[in-house]
């Protein structure tokens, strides 16, 4: 046997036991609900694993958590029956965190102790709640199929030890030794009633040991005695505490709105309540439940590439996988909840689920749900709507670019900031929007920028303030990507107002006085275009412009400049393009370049222009040097 190791926790784990210990006191009975989280982990994986190795349950198939106290000892021990760990799995599951968990758990904290606490298992690092009310943790484990048995051991003072042990049974054990002030957790009562509420509907039979007085049947000798005189005997056994039902197995009948709620809990490691949710029983060609929820706060994690994110998928109650990427499109991979098919077979695969008619199946019903969810949401719930679009619109944008079949859906449900309203919420539907619109506009018009007030404070926006046409104001980077992939609502045009032409604004009357303005400024114009050569396709007299000197227009395929920035800055490569330069000849600065003798004065007046015109959209100067010291010398 290997003898006993000293080892040292990971910095970042040291902090977190610290915090733990220290901080995150006001809601102590967490650590059960984290330890609990943690055994019916254990069982659902071993239950996947052994329906391609039965021998890994040895003999004990029945699954289940035991829980027990000893109030003299001043001890808690948490036991499950599950696939148990080896010794490097000790080491790399309490020892370190994987994929900096606990970095990002440390950087969320607000200082709110209950908001904190709520964010433990989110983050996956729930063990290290056992601290909060013991002052030594021993966990011995076993791994399902193996020999050789673990102890580990810690103070969480920094360091803890490992060595084999012997070990009859599979999966783990927790002892926790309570610290003298938390002594009343050793308490049937109280640890039943945290049983209760956090872990009642989890589908793992939780036990804890009763003792109870029975009367005894005889005497000695055999003979009965009467109820007067029987003697009494003492006896303890395991009886079940939680209900262990699968919550979506029962009718909906028989679950409250607290039930929903605590199960979401359990299956998301979210301990906000859920924003909203669906539940459904599946008849047809295919037969399937599911329980999805939507979440009311996004995941640290949503954005990171390789996330885990999906449903659980269970078969005919037994669990399966974790994160099931294929049941849902990855623009709902915020969706939590589970799937439990009666069609597929236990055996199946990752491999198998990406080219499955039943999962293909369920992938397009659930979708619907979801969306139709969110629909009814957006009509009836609208403050709780803009709730979600603020946690999630960013991510449902990927949808239109992903999900052709429901885009249509999805325009419907997103969400814009507006030139009609004064303010950047994002609250304005397509549907206002062609409500507002003019009787002869036939496009909607939008303007992409990197920031709100960038957005509202556009030349592009000076006609159209005043015609009063509505623009909607796109500032999240996914939208230049949304508009590539969203061409048009209800039969109406999207043109960006900062793209290509607009004609549609301009009158026969206008077309002609621009004409004009056009060959009038000819001289000047050709003498600007000279100057600032390959920078740009042309110069035009604008019809845009009421206030702004100059504005850059893209052409209709081109990225916005901004955008253009971020991915230079990401090392992509961009196509070259050049855009047009729009002057408003009415301009008192414009006037004082036409009227320019000074060849190098006028070719700065005429670099100052377009450099102007190329911040404001959001571009960047090559030469930010030679832009001062231009402004400088005219200004003096």
């Amino acid at each position: 046997m290997a003898k006993k190791e000293n080892l040292k926790f990971q910095t970042e784990v040291n902090q977190l036991l610290q915090l733990m210990i220290h901080s995150l006191y006001s809601n102590k009975e967490i650590f059960l609900r984290e330890l609990i989280s943690n055994a019916n982990d254990a069982c659902d994986k071993l239950r996947f694993a052994a329906v391609a190795d039965d021998s890994l349950n040895e003999g004990d198939k029945e699954l289940r958590i035991e829980i027990e106290h000893d109030s003299d000892a001043n001890t808690v021990t948490i036991r499950d029956n599950g696939i148990g760990m080896t010794r490097s799995e000790v080491i790399d599951n309490i020892g370190t965190i994987a994929k900096s968990g606990t970095k990002e758990f440390l950087s969320k904290l607000s200082g709110d102790e209950a908001k904190d606490s709520q964010m433990i298992g989110q983050f996956g690092v729930g063990f290290y709640s056992s601290f909060i009310v013991a002052d030594k943790v021993t966990l011995i484990t076993r791994k399902a199929g193996k020999k050789t048995a673990v102890k580990w051991e810690s103070n969480g003072e920094g360091e803890f030890t490992i060595e084999e042990t012997k070990k009859d049974k599979k999966g783990t054990e927790v002892i926790l030794h309570l610290k003298e002030e938390e002594k009343d957790f050793a308490n049937e009562f109280r640890l039943k009633s945290i049983i209760k509420k956090y872990a009642d509907h989890i589908p793992v039979g939780i036990y804890m040991l009763e003792t109870k007085e029975v009367e005894s049947e005889s005497d000695e000798k055999g003979d009965a005695k009467d109820d007067k005189n029987k003697e009494k005997a003492t006896i303890t056994e395991w009886v079940q505490v939680n209900r262990a039902k699968a919550l979506w197995t029962l009718p909906k009948s028989e679950i409250t709105e607290d039930d929903y709620k605590e199960f979401y809990k359990t299956v998301s490691n979210d301990w906000n309540d859920p924003l909203t949710w669906s539940h459904n029983q599946v008849e047809g060609k295919y037969e399937y439940t599911s329980l999805l929820y939507i979440p009311k706060k996004a995941p640290f994690d949503l954005w990171e590439p390789d996330a885990a994110h999906g449903l659980k998928l269970y078969v005919q109650r037994t669990f399966i996988m974790d994160d099931s990427k294929n049941l849902l499109p990855r623009y709902l991979r915020f969706v939590k909840g589970v799937i439990d098919s009666n069609d597929l077979p236990l055996n199946v695969s990752r491999e198998i689920l990406q080219s499955n008619k039943v999962i293909e199946s369920i992938k397009r019903a659930s979708t619907k749900k979801i969306l139709t969810l969110l629909k009814r949401m957006s009509n009836s719930k609208a403050e709780q709507y803009q709730e979600f679009w603020s946690e999630f619109g960013n991510v449902m944008k990927e949808g239109i670019q992903e999900d052709f079949a429901n885009k249509e859906e999805l325009s419907k449900l997103l969400r814009f900031a507006s030139t009609h309203n004064d303010d950047n919420k994002q609250t304005v539907t397509f549907e206002d929007y062609v409500s507002r619109m003019k009787s002869e506009q036939e496009n909607i018009y939008y303007i992409t920028a990197d920031s709100y007030n960038t957005a509202k404070n556009s030349p592009h926006l000076e006609v159209f303030k005043k015609k009063g046409i509505e623009v909607l104001l796109l500032t999240d980077r996914i939208d230049e990507w949304l508009v590539n992939g969203l061409t048009e609502f209800d039969g109406k045009k999207m043109q960006s107002v900062a793209k290509g032409d607009l004609d549609k604004l301009d009158s026969e009357k206008d077309k002609k006085e621009v004409e004009k303005a056009q060959e009038d400024n000819k001289e000047v114009i050709e003498k600007m275009e000279k100057i600032l050569g390959d920078k740009v396709e042309k110069i035009k007299v604008s019809t845009r412009l009421t206030d702004s000197a100059a504005c850059i227009v893209l052409n209709e395929q081109d990225m916005a400049l901004y955008m253009q920035q971020l991915m230079k800055q990401a090392g992509q490569e961009m196509p070259s393009s050049k855009p047009t330069l729009e002057i408003n000849i009415d301009h008192a600065v414009f006037k004082k370049l036409s009227s320019e003798k000074d060849d190098d004065k006028f070719s700065d007046w005429t670099s100052l222009v377009f450099e102007q015109a190329l911040l404001a959209e959001g571009g960047q100067l090559e030469d930010p040097s030679g832009f001062v010291k231009r402004m400088n010398k005219l200004m003096l």
